[in-house]
């Protein structure tokens, strides 16, 4: 099995990047695929605030001081059903796996871990995961340290996530030169909404996306939204998924009735 891997980079910080991809990997779960998420913003360490229970090795040991360990000792399930939808063993109730590789490490081993042999191996990291999952997402901040440019090299393709603004899409063309600089470019985009305060919504922002994300409980531990939700966001997320990884989701929503057409 060879996975597609998805490079997910941030246009900008808060962009809300983590949050896609623990939503995309987990609408891949919900549609029968197996599919991991791995931490490319060592910075950050996002992704481990939607770990189930706790971390023990996280990737940057596997990149620097436990290098000849499998992939398998720093990847833990992420809590793919938070709503109480679980089976008796507590698992999340999907038809697919859905996994994360997080970072979750002191200064000193981050900062090992950010150097050019450090993130040579993380690129064969990504490659492990691609030989068992189905789909592979890789979380990269904006492209500006060694782990996010071997995320993005590594990668299939690359996705930007940028903030559905005019300081986002601005973002995202800074973001466009940023990786062709390092010899890959952006393939798809994503527009993240934050809701009706700020620029939200203005004209022109989202012709520059090929998917808009609208606005959802920002909170972790409402997250993952996809992994059950018959919504908007939902719906969106599975249109962000195929548009990612050219695939076909075969999940069937249910459709809104008339107070939820009616609803702004």
């Amino acid at each position: 099995m060879q996975a597609t891997t998805l490079a997910l980079v941030g246009a900008t910080g808060g962009a809300g990047t983590t949050r896609t991809a623990v939503e995309l990997a987990a609408l891949g779960a919900r549609d029968g695929r197996d599919v991991a998420v791995v931490d490319a913003a060592f910075t950050t360490q996002g992704l481990s605030e939607y770990v189930s229970g706790r971390i023990g090795t996280d990737l940057t040991a596997l990149v620097t001081d436990e290098a000849g360990a499998s992939l398998s000792a720093a990847t833990y399930p992420i809590a793919a059903d938070r709503g109480g939808a679980t089976d008796a063993d507590d698992t999340p109730a999907l038809p697919g796996r859905v996994d994360a590789t997080p970072a979750r490490a002191p200064f000193e081993r981050v900062a090992r871990a950010k150097t050019a042999e450090a993130a040579r191996k993380l690129e064969r990291r990504i490659d492990e995961a691609a030989t068992n999952y189905d789909a592979v997402i890789v979380d990269a901040a904006p492209v500006g340290s060694n782990e996010a440019v071997a995320g993005v090299t590594a990668a299939d393709r690359t996705a930007a996530v940028f903030p559905a603004t005019t300081h986002g899409r601005d973002a995202l063309q800074r973001l466009r030169g940023r990786v062709a600089d390092v010899g890959a470019g952006v393939d798809r985009s994503i527009a993240v909404a934050r809701g009706v305060d700020g620029e939200d919504g203005e004209a022109g922002t989202e012709s520059d996306a090929d998917v808009r994300l609208p606005p959802t409980d920002p909170e972790v531990a409402s997250a993952p939204t996809a992994a059950t939700g018959e919504g908007e966001y939902a719906r969106a997320v599975a249109a962000a998924f195929e548009d990612a990884f050219d695939a076909t989701v075969g999940i069937e929503f249910e459709e809104p009735g008339l107070v939820d057409r009616l609803t702004p």
